[in-house]
């Protein structure tokens, strides 16, 4: 696995090295504006099956999630009203998952699921990640693991998958989750999960 460091901005070294292993089908770990994280390819299906077998996750089940460069990449594939678009143009960039209607749009994976979180990090390199990869990441977060916060911890733990290609280091993590609210009826958000942005309705 390759390690490279990106602390701030946007590292083109770094950029491209993320772009082409995604584009192969690769897995990479990254940070965001909370947690380090897992992220592929999110219209590649058979890196998002990889992705979710190595997490665990069962996409029939879990709210799978991506990250999006803006507003506008997030509304070709979740379906977002007026008032969803308030709420997101207000707290977004930032540390919140927004549970929206997904749209046709998403992998077949996506199909046994209506929603879809939708991600824009406070992060310029996430979002520049998907600008240059055309279309958004399949993300989900790296929780810490037997007091593991440390990223070449991380690298060593995930090191045995051979998916995985590439981990950037963008510096210590906060150890806090995203904040996650369900607008799939934006006139009544839910909060589901309390993490790090603080979500005022």
């Amino acid at each position: 696995m390759k390690i490279l460091e990106n602390r701030a901005g946007v590292d083109t070294r770094v950029l491209n090295a993320a772009i082409e292993a995604l584009r192969e089908g690769q897995i990479i770990i990254y940070s965001t504006d909370t947690l380090y994280a897992l992220g592929c390819d999110a219209l590649n299906n058979r890196a998002i099956e990889r992705l979710c077998r190595i997490k665990g996750i069962n996409p029939d089940k879990n709210t799978l999630a991506i990250v999006c460069d803006s507003l506008s990449q997030a509304a070709e594939y979740a379906r977002i009203d007026n008032f969803a678009f308030r709420l997101l143009k207000h707290y977004l960039p930032g540390p919140f998952t927004f549970i929206l209607p997904a749209s046709t749009a998403l992998p077949k994976i996506f199909k046994g699921r209506k929603t879809v979180g939708i991600r824009i990090p406070d992060s310029p390199l996430d979002t520049a990640i998907a600008t240059e990869l055309g279309n958004p990441i399949m993300t989900t977060s790296i929780q810490t693991i037997d007091d593991i916060v440390d990223l070449r911890s991380i690298a060593e733990l995930y090191k045995n998958y051979s998916d995985i290609t590439l981990c950037i280091d963008g510096g210590d993590i906060r150890d806090i989750p995203s904040t996650v609210i369900d607008i799939t009826d934006s006139r009544d958000p839910i909060l589901i999960r309390q993490g790090l942005g603080i979500f005022e309705d």
